[in-house]
């Protein structure tokens, strides 16, 4: 299969990459991680699918392996840290077209994920224990990761001083014309509602 995302293209078959029409050298690694970014294209990439999907399930690298190889491919690449492989803090990588304008297909399950585990320690201080229960039907939303998180660690941050040790609840619902994200912490809850059209509210 044949990829090409701005100057970079990728030949899967021929195991090769050009960067503005120069033959780049890459481990093997490091072109099953460019690969996979240019099959998923405007979508963030959770690390531990990165790991599953690239590394494979029989190996037990800490995620924190993908920098360095991200690192040695964006320096081959000639990439900045934002372009065209952006790192989404707490989420993933994502790979960005030349069309820096195209929505992001953000899939929910892993984000939420990732978004919990970043603030394990926080949850462990306050002796809560997290549970995540996203609603079947919905997989993927169009809305850039970073205002997610900016918003959910919002609520968080106003959630967090006053709470006693328990669960802390993240849960979906879809609706007709909206889709809401519900953090609850010992019985206080906030909704996020993201509509179909429209922008974002918060409850």
């Amino acid at each position: 299969m044949y990829y090409k995302v701005g100057t970079i293209e990728l030949d899967t078959d021929a195991h090769s990459v050009l960067c503005g029409g120069k033959i780049v050298s890459l481990t093997p690694l490091e072109f099953g991680l460019l690969a996979y970014l240019m099959q998923h294209p405007n979508r963030v990439c959770a690390r531990t699918e990165i790991i599953d999907k690239v590394w494979g399930q029989r190996f037990q690298y800490d995620t924190g392996t993908i920098d360095v190889h991200l690192n040695a491919l964006r320096r081959k690449l000639g990439c900045t840290r934002n372009y065209p492989i952006e790192t989404i803090r707490g989420a993933g990588l994502i790979l960005h077209t030349e069309d820096a304008a195209k929505p992001y297909n953000l899939t929910i399950q892993p984000f939420i994920a990732a978004w919990l585990k970043s603030h394990q320690g926080e949850f462990e201080n306050k002796g809560l224990v997290a549970h995540m229960h996203m609603d079947p039907f919905v997989s993927e939303i169009t809305m850039k990761p970073n205002d997610l998180r900016t918003m959910l660690d919002g609520i968080l941050a106003a959630l967090l001083p006053a709470a006693k040790p328990g669960t802390i609840r993240v849960s979906s619902h879809l609706g007709l014309s909206y889709f809401s994200l519900t953090l609850a912490i010992n019985g206080t809850i906030n909704e996020l509602r993201i509509p179909i059209y429209g922008d974002l509210k918060k409850s």
